[in-house]
């Protein structure tokens, strides 16, 4: 007798699906419901699985990957208990508008009713994170479902979308072929309209600032806003997180708005007209009495030259054209930076040897909060470089983003500065770092404290906190070993405790493939 024809399960379908619109990366931490996907994985050529040992990895991680890479990543994550350990990076990722596409696994459509242990409300949780939201109903229709999912993902500027498959939706044949992917949508280009009553308001205003985000912050972006505040010789400001950042070599550099809502109003008052190109007027992190949540002045008029879904970098060069700026701004030659040496380390010691060894093309994930400043500062003066922020606030960030942005660049050096408390929120990055062998030199500012506690705390006039605000801001009794911690995940370190010992670490680690890491104790 003739063999039966093998019909491919949905499953597959769906890898199918995903490998034939580019996809080629997929951050798992699966389990039962997953495992159709896991085979499909296998049955099917072209996605690279990257396991990460928490879900928080595997959604930071799709993030940094999508800042860089500029395409979407999946994440494969196990029932809604499993999704739920990952929304806190998603909460960043939305807050990126990073393309991410969640592949969650749900019990079988008639399994549902029997309220297993593991059920939830998958939609539910994946709603105030995801700007698309899809539950597969069959099979044959998860190659669609992934498709529809990837292209709400890319639609400008760019989103997480979530899509619940349940078990029997993966397992069960699909006998249809995949459809065909559907066309990227382009950017919207910016009306001449705008352009012109953006290039009036700047001509005619006494005091107007331009405020940059989002793929403003690109070569493009910034090398047109460069050619306006030439032409207008007004203050520039990029937004305070931005998901990514082109940085260093003869770049143009604009100051990000303050954290502190207080300097931010600083910053901006006596401002008439407030123009915004890739981001929506900022607003402050947290409540503060007597600070307005919008830090703009409040008779400033604003002007949205281009919204984050436009095409922004066009609108900027539309707007310096109409300006009549010149066509190129050439930079103040920047001075050389001296590498630190001595006895003393400290956040800003460290900060300075790592913009000063920086090597041509890095990506810097910058989460080191308190201490992050130095480098911050030296950034324009290092070598041509992106910088990847946190842009939700949600901290364990840092890690996972790293990642992401050595599997989509993996010929380029990722600098991760972490702070040490945010940092032990997903250390389990450091595995995936190590088990995929990826070239990544973290920085751990090790100051045994959660600071900017701290400096809340006296910023709402609790300048002597008593032992239980104390003890809650403390990271000490026992302090971290961050390099033991890195060396049982695979990862070796060095501890730093003067600036010549740092920067031999440095050294040492941006010369060394794979991953590294440096405890600087400050």
């Amino acid at each position: 007798m003739p063999e039966e024809a093998f019909t491919p399960s949905g499953a597959q379908r769906l890898v199918e699906a995903a490998v034939g619109a580019g996809v080629e990366v997929c951050f798992a931490n699966p389990g039962t419901t997953e495992l159709p996907l896991v085979d499909a994985l296998d049955r099917v050529p072209g996605v690279r699985a990257v396991l990460g040992l928490f879900e928080g990895v595997c959604t930071g991680a799709a993030d940094g990957y999508a800042r860089v890479a500029g395409e979407p990543a999946l994440t494969l994550l196990h029932l809604g208990p499993g999704f739920a350990n990952g929304i806190a990076n998603l909460h960043n990722a939305r807050r990126a508008r990073s393309p991410v596409v969640n592949l969650i696994g749900d019990h079988a459509t008639w399994h549902l009713a029997a309220d297993a242990p593991l059920t939830s409300d998958i939609v539910s949780l994946a709603s105030p994170v995801s700007g698309f939201v899809r539950t597969c109903g069959t099979a044959d229709g998860l190659a669609g479902d992934v498709l529809a999912a990837l292209a709400a993902s890319v639609d400008p500027p760019g989103q997480v979308a979530t899509l619940i498959v349940p078990a029997d939706c993966q397992w069960d044949p699909a006998p249809s072929q995949p459809p065909p992917a559907p066309r990227r949508p382009r950017a919207a280009p910016v009306d001449e309209e705008t352009v012109a009553s953006a290039a009036k308001a700047m001509r005619t205003a006494s005091s107007p600032v331009l405020y940059l985000g989002g793929a403003a912050l690109g070569e493009r972006g910034l090398s047109a806003a460069a050619r306006i505040q030439a032409a207008t010789r007004r203050p520039v400001f990029a937004e305070t997180f931005a998901a990514k950042v082109e940085r260093g070599g003869a770049l143009p550099w604009f100051q990000s708005l303050p954290y502190f809502p207080e300097r931010a109003v600083e910053a901006l008052a006596g401002a008439d007209v407030f123009v915004t190109a890739g981001a929506p007027p900022p607003v402050s992190f947290f409540a503060v009495p007597g600070v307005p949540s919008t830090l703009s002045p409040p008779t400033a008029s604003h002007l949205a030259l281009a919204d984050p879904g436009n095409d922004v970098a066009a609108a900027l060069e539309a707007l310096a054209d109409a300006l009549g700026a010149p066509e190129r701004v050439v930079q103040d030659p920047r001075p050389a930076l001296e590498l630190p040496s001595g006895p003393d380390l400290n956040a800003d010691v460290a900060g300075l040897a790592v913009a000063a060894l920086l090597p041509e093309g890095a990506i810097v994930v910058d989460e080191g909060a308190t201490s992050g400043l130095g480098y911050t500062v030296r950034s324009p003066f290092a070598a041509r470089h992106t910088t990847l922020g946190l842009t939700g606030g949600a901290i364990g960030i840092g890690l996972p983003l790293a990642v992401g942005a050595a599997v989509a660049a993996p010929d380029r050096r990722v600098v991760a500065l972490q702070a040490d408390g945010s940092g032990m929120y997903t250390i389990q990055a450091l595995w995936t770092m190590a088990r995929e062998a990826l070239d990544v030199t973290v920085v751990v500012f090790a100051n045994r404290r959660y600071a900017i506690l701290g400096l809340e705390l006296i910023r709402a006039g609790i300048d002597r906190p008593g032992p239980i605000a104390t003890a809650l801001t403390d990271l000490s009794r026992p302090d971290l070993d961050w390099v033991s911690l890195a060396a049982g995940m695979g990862v070796p370190g060095w501890r730093a405790t003067t600036a010549d010992q740092f920067v031999d670490h440095l050294r040492r680690s941006l010369s060394t493939e794979g991953p590294s890491l440096i405890e600087a104790v400050i």
